[in-house]
């Protein structure tokens, strides 16, 4: 690849470099997110901010810990952490809303991935559709130990990935409505739990360079609820599923030192 920063060490699209960032790193889409996370973390300081990419670093038990915004979708995602792996950083925690599919998943939940159904592109460009985008075990086990812990509603498995926000919410009006219609049904016939827009690009970016990757959402609102007439609660604060994500990557720490 060309040098665009010509020499400088200074990465393109996060304009971090080595010793900027964490081993580490919590990943929110939202750059509005990422100050506020960091007030979790002790002497957060700011780094960089460039595109959709606001970077801060502070520590965790002594231990530097870094945030980072992603954007949305697959596509700034993988760039994130491909840049981030080359500046130091191996650990990646996706901290996201998502939009519940199972029923028993309400708004105000936090949801915890262990896969992603890969509808969407980006993933495809590291690893031919057969290959299962998974999060690490070790990052699920603390991200699950610390909604625990917290003493929050959560739930674990599969969920989708996609990359239109309004083939979602509008699938009937879509020139593709008898195939989003169709496989949306397979989504909720297998158990999918939720919708998000990242974790499968992640997760597949991640095992293409050996990292561990793993992904907690805080559901807004169950749209299959809805339809029913369940009560289907729509919650906008997202402070618990970033104290998850925080605190698993705590739990992590905790792991990776015993």
């Amino acid at each position: 690849m060309s040098d665009y920063m010509q020499g400088t060490g200074v990465q393109f699209h996060l304009h971090i470099k080595k010793g900027d960032v964490g081993r580490y790193v919590i990943l929110p889409g939202d750059p509005k997110r990422v100050e506020k996370i960091a007030k979790y973390l002790d002497n957060a300081v700011f780094v960089a901010d460039n595109r959709e990419f606001v970077t801060f670093t502070g520590s965790l038990d002594g231990v530097p810990v870094s945030v980072c915004s992603t954007g949305i979708g697959g596509p700034s995602t993988a760039i994130a952490v491909e840049e981030l792996y080359k500046c130091g950083a191996d650990t990646f925690v996706r901290m996201g809303t998502c939009g519940g599919i199972a029923l028993p998943v309400i708004g105000g939940d936090c949801v915890i991935a262990t896969g992603c159904v890969r509808a969407e592109g980006t993933s495809r460009e590291y690893a031919p559709i057969e290959y299962p985008a998974c999060a690490d075990f070790q990052v699920v086990t603390a991200l699950v130990s610390a909604a625990k812990k917290l003493g929050f509603r959560w739930h674990a498995g599969v969920v989708q990935s996609k990359d239109s926000f309004y083939g979602q919410h509008d699938p009937e009006i879509m020139p593709v409505s008898y195939e989003l219609l169709q496989k949306w049904e397979a989504w909720k016939r297998l158990g999918v739990l939720a919708s998000e827009m990242e974790g499968a690009a992640l997760m597949c970016c991640a095992a293409h360079l050996g990292a561990r990757a793993g992904a907690c959402f805080f559901a807004l609102g169950n749209q299959e609820r809805e339809k029913l007439g369940m009560d289907n609660p729509k919650v906008f604060d997202t402070d618990n599923a970033i104290r998850l994500a925080v605190e698993g990557v705590r739990e992590l720490i905790r792991i990776d030192t015993v």
